[in-house]
Formats: C-alpha cells, sequence, structure tokens
C-alpha cells in the first residue's frame, strides 16, 4: 500500500513533454500501490536545444495548474530539459517549481545526480536516445556535478515518438553491446538517460549481467519524487534498495 497524505493516497504530480508516452507508464506501473500519478504536459515534439529550450518556458504553468489537483510532490520529467541550460539549472527549476506548486519538488537531472550519489557512483557509462549534440550537453552537466564519463553513446534519434516506440529490449541491447566493446569496465554504474526511453522494466536483468548498478531516468524521478513525497516505493534495481 501506499503512504497517505492525510485520509488519501499520496498524489504525484508529472510534468512531461507532450510527445512523452513512457513516463506516466513506468511512474504507474512501478510507483507505490495506491498512489495516483496525476500529469501536466508541455509541448515538445522533437528533442532538440531549440525546442527544449522553448519547452522550460512554460515548466512553472505546468506545476501551478498541478497545485489545483492538491499533489503532494511534482516531478519535472524530462531529462536534457532540465539540464539545457548548464549546471545549476537543475536546482533552479526545482526551487522555481517548488514556489508555483507549493509543494516539494525535483527535476530529472537532479534526481540522477541524487541517485548516483546514493549510489556512491564516481566513474559512470551513459547510454541515450539522442543526438551528438545533447550527449554532449549531458556529458558537460554530469562531469561538472563531479561523475567520470566513461563513455556515452546516443542513438541519434531526435523525434521524441521514435524515441518512445523502443522498448526495454532496445535498452538492453544497447547496454549490452557497450559492454561487448569494452567500455564499461571499471565503471560504478551505467545511466540509461531519457524519461521517454522505456527501459526501467529491462534493470534487473542489466544488474545481474554486469555486476553493476543501473540507473534510468524516470527510476531516478520516481526513487527521488516518492522521497519528497514520504511515500515508500519498490522498483526495479539497486537504487530502491537505497530507499
Amino acid at each position: 500500500m501506499s503512504d497517505r497524505a492525510g485520509d488519501r493516497a499520496v498524489r504525484l504530480g508529472l510534468i512531461v513533454p507532450s510527445s512523452n508516452t513512457a513516463a506516466e507508464p513506468e511512474f504507474r506501473r512501478f510507483g507505490p500501490d495506491g498512489t495516483t500519478v496525476h500529469a501536466s504536459r508541455m509541448p515538445l515534439e522533437s528533442v532538440t536545444v531549440d525546442e527544449l529550450d522553448a519547452m522550460s518556458d512554460d515548466a512553472v504553468r505546468a506545476a501551478e495548474l498541478l497545485a489545483h489537483a492538491d499533489v503532494d510532490a511534482v516531478a519535472y520529467a524530462c531529462t536534457t530539459g532540465s539540464l539545457i541550460h548548464g549546471p545549476g539549472f537543475d536546482a533552479e527549476l526545482e526551487a522555481d517549481l517548488e514556489s508555483a506548486a507549493g509543494v516539494p519538488a525535483v527535476a530529472t537531472a537532479r534526481s540522477v545526480v541524487r541517485a548516483l550519489e546514493a549510489l556512491s557512483a564516481d566513474r559512470i557509462a551513459v547510454a541515450t536516445p539522442y543526438t551528438a549534440v545533447l550527449d554532449e550537453k549531458e556529458r558537460s552537466f554530469l562531469e561538472a556535478a563531479g561523475f567520470e564519463v566513461a563513455t556515452i553513446d546516443g542513438r541519434g534519434i531526435a523525434a521524441n515518438t521514435e524515441i518512445g516506440a523502443l522498448e526495454p529490449a532496445d535498452a538492453r541491447r544497447q547496454v549490452l553491446e557497450l559492454a561487448a566493446a569494452g567500455v564499461l569496465e571499471d565503471v560504478d554504474a551505467v545511466f540509461l538517460s531519457c524519461t521517454n526511453y522505456r527501459s526501467l522494466a529491462a534493470v534487473p536483468e542489466l544488474e545481474a549481467e554486469l555486476g553493476a548498478p543501473v540507473v534510468t531516468s524516470n527510476g531516478a524521478t520516481l526513487w527521488d519524487v516518492c522521497r519528497a513525497a514520504d511515500a515508500t516505493v519498490e522498483a526495479p534495481g539497486r537504487l530502491f534498495e537505497r530507499a
């Protein structure tokens, strides 16, 4: 059962790009029993610098609308959208959303940092569906946060509906190809980036095969927003053993 906010189930507010089709299903599938998920959307069709930049202007309004649903915490579920403006933007975004919604707020980029820190990861490998431009922005963000990025591998996809069509098996295959290439040696964790990349279901098999923790964007965000809402969550992966 979920924890309670007064005499009702915990309500999680989720801010997602309009073309995201993975975050809500993964939150509902892996979130605490009885917890309800309430989404607010921001316009975005392609995962490009220009569209992500424009989308961030709608974040505060989305949080204000979620406040009308009396949610207990808010998650901004977009990885590159919460790091697009460089180091510090993720923390500023969380503060702005918290002020707008009147409840605790987390943003995926910052949630990923917290998750990797909770796992004591220093050297990481990153797999994404993104183009090279966004991969480099993500590398810069993670390195500024104190992580050594051993490798970052992107699929080169910009259309977000195409990203959303990927399966957990695709995520597993991408990571195992990196392992076969020998680039995952001596990493403390693997990070599967993008809240529209359905990858959380692939975590148990990957962790068993790699012998290392695997963090996904939705997994880190779910873990973090449940902490913020004081809700107990059990989901796939070593990260949730640290909840």
